[in-house]
């Protein structure tokens, strides 16, 4: 995607009349946190690779552009099928433009570094939800024999990269992956204790295993890498987007839809599940689906001895960071009081003065807890979205209002969910996409 469509998609706008409930069949897209870094992992191989439901987002269609800039054949070849081909990979410095516009950028660091043995990366951007530390990839590649310089880029160089044991001080997602990445094609054994295992780092470990990368420890906090020459080429599936469907789920719940979610795994739901019952949502599971009933009544549940309940996120399998904005807007619409705790992000609480311009009865007590009392009566505003999760959390919050809102830098939500305003209007939703 250019910089010129980019720019348009900024100045855009929704606008939502509240108060219709969802009715019908959505299904769940391929997951974006999945797709971003199963593409880096392309560059590990000379061979090429097919992949399938591949979510047609802001961000993934920034990563194709990555692939292609240093020097990969990246395309897309079925409305949700890339193909991603290798086999020269003739530049190891990233665009700096490309790379500010989202945070995983940085995940070409660790197949740069194994596949060419060096990686120049500016300061990557993404979503402005608090501090995201760099630290834990920097020590890994370290750890493996890496020389860094850090300025205004991080030059990475490899050198003679050999297997260690490596302790990240954090589970991030983002830099188990790139370890991971980096140690597949790394002389020796790789243990990396503390790391993350939710299910899109499970899917990119099994989409490495198909390419004939060798992995242990899939599911848990330990992962075990033995190096490889090389891998070959292949062919993956990404796995459904377990955020997206919690959205879905938040979504039918508070507006009184009936909305079935085709496509889920349900492995990946069991703390959204549980957290969603907090508020009283109830949900009916078949193989590869959830359905959501009509008219649910929203009653938090309160802990043993009628204590005020508390919903918070962390390292999978905890509740998931990403769908703490959806939670406490649907604890908005839920009679009773939860604590609201987001551990992780220092900024991601700060939307909430936008649902209380609404109607919301919400006590921000710092950066990381908010406390929620509902039912609140919502009502139409026009709001802003500061990033992908607030945007889908405001989205919930006109839909279920009174009157009409509107919302602005909707590409905030684009970056996360493939064409949110289409697939709602198909389950009842009435939004329209406007220029500014």
């Amino acid at each position: 995607m250019s910089q010129t469509a980019v720019i348009g998609r900024a100045a855009e706008s929704f606008v939502i009349e509240g108060g219709r409930p969802l009715q019908g069949r959505i299904r769940a897209s391929g997951n974006k946190n999945g797709a971003l870094p199963i593409l880096a992992a392309c560059l590990l191989t000379a061979e090429p690779v097919q992949l399938h439901n591949v979510p047609r987002i802001v961000d993934v269609e920034t990563m194709i552009e990555l692939l292609n800039d240093i020097g990969a054949e990246a395309d897309w070849n079925g409305p949700n099928d890339v193909q991603v081909h290798a086999a020269d990979v003739i530049k190891h410095e990233l665009d700096q433009e490309l790379c500010s516009r989202m945070r995983a950028s940085f995940l070409l660091a660790g197949p740069l570094l194994a596949r060419v043995g060096s990686v120049s990366a500016p300061p990557p951007g993404g979503d402005v939800i608090g501090r995201r530390r760099l630290d834990p990839h920097i020590h890994a590649f370290a750890e493996l024999g890496a020389q860094i310089d850090i300025g205004n880029r991080y030059e990475i160089r490899g050198g003679s990269l050999r297997g260690k044991h490596v302790f990240l001080d954090e589970a991030s997602v983002m830099a188990t992956e790139n370890a991971v990445m980096a140690a597949a094609l790394t002389t020796g054994e790789t243990v990396l204790g503390n790391a993350a295992c939710e299910p899109h780092v499970q899917d990119l470990c099994r989409f490495l295993i198909s390419l004939g990368a060798q992995i242990e420890g899939i599911e848990s906090n330990v992962l075990r890498i033995q190096g490889v020459e090389s891998l070959r080429g292949g062919e993956w599936e990404i796995g459904p987007d377990h955020i997206e469907v919690g959205s879905f789920i938040g979504l039918a719940a508070i507006t009184g839809g009936d909305v079935t979610i085709d496509g889920v795994k349900q492995a990946d739901l069991v703390s959204i599940l549980h957290g969603f019952e907090k508020f009283g949502v109830q949900v009916e599971r078949g193989d590869d689906l959830v359905r959501v009933p009509p008219r649910q009544e929203l009653v938090v549940q309160d802990d043993l001895g009628g204590h005020v309940p508390k919903i918070e996120d962390g390292p999978w399998p905890a509740f998931p960071s990403d769908l703490t904005s959806v939670a406490l807007t649907v604890a908005t619409q839920a009679q009773g009081t939860v604590l609201m705790f987001e551990k992780m992000f220092e900024n991601r609480l700060f939307f909430t003065d936008k649902l209380v311009s609404m109607g919301a009865r919400i006590i921000l007590c710092d950066p990381h807890r908010a406390v929620v009392t509902g039912p609140a009566k919502l009502r139409g505003q026009r709001m802003e979205s500061p990033d992908i999760r607030a945007g889908m959390a405001m989205l919930l919050a006109s839909l279920c209002a009174e009157g009409s809102s509107t919302i602005g830098a909707v590409y905030q939500i684009d970056k996360g969910y493939e064409r949110i305003d289409e697939r709602l209007r198909a389950l009842g939703a009435q939004i329209d996409r406007i220029d500014g």
